[in-house]
């Protein structure tokens, strides 16, 4: 399996823009707070957070392609629960199999709340330090806030054991974890 350090070098080779970079270190760790409280792989977990967009760069105006593309880089890289997990992450859009396991709908619905957290922590003076999910529950229900952030994805988590709240806590204490990797501490 590849390594966490290969695995940030390829990241940053096929990604030059910081945005897919923040959210790649989100998603992993997000996926490796998940692994944790679900007794999974955290390795595992957190290395396919990390490159489940791999191909976004060159898949955003071709869609179909999307996850699809990662799984033939990574193919020699990651085992097949990971590979398969990062094609259903985007069945939507590439026309693969819907989530079945628990691994699928974890990297679905972790991968999907970085971008509320991050616009929530964006807009907030402490920025993420001292976040709650009740304040990010409010959010969802603002359609207009993080429009492109898909909130039926995010409930998925039901999917996985989780209530929204416990797992939106696990979101925001992953990121906060990573604050300043990914820019969400208040200056």
């Amino acid at each position: 399996m590849i390594t966490r350090k290969e695995a940030l070098e390829l990241l940053h080779l096929k990604n030059s823009e910081k945005n897919l970079i923040n959210h790649a270190l989100e998603s992993e760790a997000v996926m490796r707070g998940l692994a944790r409280k679900l007794g999974q792989n955290e390795e595992l977990w957190s290395v396919t957070g990390l490159l489940h967009d791999l191909d976004y760069a060159t898949t955003k105006e071709n869609y179909p392609r999307h996850g699809l593309d990662t799984v033939e880089m990574l193919k020699d890289k990651l085992p097949e629960e990971a590979l398969a997990a990062i094609r259903r992450h985007a069945f939507e859009m590439n026309g693969s199999e819907k989530p079945e396991t628990q691994f699928d709908y974890a990297l679905r619905c972790g991968e999907t709340v970085t971008g509320l957290v991050h616009a929530g922590a964006l807009v907030r003076p402490t920025k993420i330090a001292g976040m709650k999910p009740k304040s990010l529950k409010k959010k969802m229900k603002d359609k207009a806030f993080a429009a492109s952030v898909n909130r039926d994805c995010i409930r998925e988590c039901d999917q996985i054991g989780l209530e929204l709240g416990d797992f939106l806590q696990i979101a925001i204490t992953a990121v906060t974890e990573i604050a300043p990797e990914v820019g969400l501490i208040a200056e």
